[in-house]
């Protein structure tokens, strides 16, 4: 038998370094060759590494949200025939870890097998435990006042009864849970173990609290979010009556094939005619190089709410897509979000960003953005709403659209001018399929 040890594999794209997100495996473990063993995450997405040979599992390097060095040990196997790593080797100091992250080291197993140390070692026997004392139980005269008026039986089984009797209790001061406030074992076991103080009622103070390590998306999130808080944005909220709009989208429906539409493909649509005749929304701006870069291509990000935190999946080429092939790209991104199938290149490379919360996007909000974007759009609740119309009120469809720009690179009349533009292209959405 041998040790063999597995190192943190180089996964591309300029990675030094990979968090743990989650062990799939634990020390005793039997892994075979290509059995997940460990996923961790970059700053693209989450990848499961596989174990390259068969073995069992020795030592892990460190414990959910630690960050591993390429390279660094990862995981130890004990494997047949001579491993990489002599077997009574020291186990090594976990790799630095990064930030404020803590490597947790665990301890190989001892290689003295357990029969051997049973050979050696001198056997005792138990020695009989001594039985442990009832827990002293207050008279009543000493306890609260009874929780019955004198004379009212306290509903039980015999049982309870009995074991009442048994113990001193006055089962008028025990608090029954119960229907009709029945008492029951469970009941007496708590009565006895506090001493004999009858449980309170009603609402209890609760002073417990829990730690929650942010490790894994939710730490990406929060390290994106700082960075994003850094850079001076300016957010402009702009009301868009989406009746005819609506109109529309309920006809191709009823009429067209494929895909349901619903408004988010219409304004994936809107933007990309808006940022053609705006290019410098459909940026990057890389702050340390004083440098926009200004794409061709709108690779059209959809912030998506997933089971494990905030993701933005790609729509690639938004440019080249019709509407319900627009449609049918968000849907399929979306879901493959949230299922966690989404490759690592439909989680990145995005150059403007869509936020929506649906029915419950509130009347306007303040999108942060999506660095190293200049630009996001954030689509609030559609309502029917009463709209001036020059003679009197009529009930219309009403949509706010709150859209944040980098102030370093967006002034605000180029901020107002894309709004503004958005705000004709979804209210006579006709012009959406005008080519030129």
């Amino acid at each position: 038998m041998g040790i063999h040890a597995i190192r943190m594999p180089d996964i591309g794209e300029g990675i030094a370094e990979a968090e743990i997100a989650e062990w799939l495996v634990k020390p005793g473990d039997v892994l075979r060759e290509d059995d997940p063993m460990v996923a961790v995450m970059t700053d693209k997405a989450t990848v499961e590494i596989p174990s390259p040979v068969t073995g069992t599992v020795v030592w892990q390097a460190g414990q959910p949200g630690d960050v591993i060095a390429v390279g660094a040990e990862l995981v130890r196997l004990e494997v047949d025939g001579p491993g990489n790593v002599a077997s009574d080797a020291e186990t090594p100091a976990p790799a630095e870890a990064s930030g404020s992250s803590r490597q947790a080291e665990t301890a190989p197993p001892d290689p003295e097998p357990a029969e051997a140390k049973a050979e050696t070692e001198p056997r005792h026997e138990p020695e009989p435990e001594a039985p442990a004392p009832k827990p002293a139980v207050r008279p009543a005269a000493a306890s609260a006042a009874p929780l019955r008026p004198e004379g009212e039986k306290p509903i039980a089984s015999p049982s309870v009864r009995a074991r009442a009797r048994e113990a001193g209790v006055d089962l008028r001061l025990v608090r029954g849970s119960g229907p009709a406030g029945r008492i029951g074992h469970e009941d007496l076991d708590a009565f006895i173990a506090s001493g004999g103080i009858p449980a309170p009622s009603g609402p209890q103070p609760d002073n417990t609290v829990e730690e929650i390590r942010v490790i894994g998306l939710r730490r990406k999130i929060a390290e994106r979010m700082e960075a994003a808080n850094s850079i001076p944005q300016i957010t402009i909220v702009e009301e868009v009556d989406a009746t005819a709009l609506e109109e529309l989208r309920a006809r191709m429906n009823a009429h067209g094939k494929g895909p349901k539409l619903n408004p988010l493909a219409f304004i994936a649509r809107a933007i990309v005619r808006a940022v053609h005749e705006q290019p410098i929304l459909n940026a990057h701006y890389d702050a340390e190089a004083r440098l926009i870069r200004r794409f061709g291509a709108v690779h059209l990000g959809i912030a998506a709410q997933t089971p494990t935190g905030l993701m933005v999946p790609v729509v690639r080429h938004a440019e080249a897509l019709d509407l319900r092939a627009t449609a049918a790209e968000i849907a399929r991104i979306g879901n493959a979000a949230k299922d966690g199938t989404a490759k690592r290149d439909e989680l990145s490379g995005s150059t403007i960003t869509i936020t929506s919360l649906g029915p419950l996007g509130a009347i306007a909000s303040t999108p942060i953005l999506n660095v190293p974007e200049v630009a996001i759009v954030g689509v609030n609740r559609l309502a029917v709403r009463p709209h001036w119309n020059g003679a009197a009120f009529e009930p219309r469809k009403m949509m706010n659209l709150s859209c944040s720009f980098d102030h370093r690179v967006i002034d605000g009349w180029d901020a107002a001018v894309f709004v503004a533009r958005l705000k004709e292209l979804l209210e006579t959405p006709a012009l959406i399929f005008v080519e030129g």
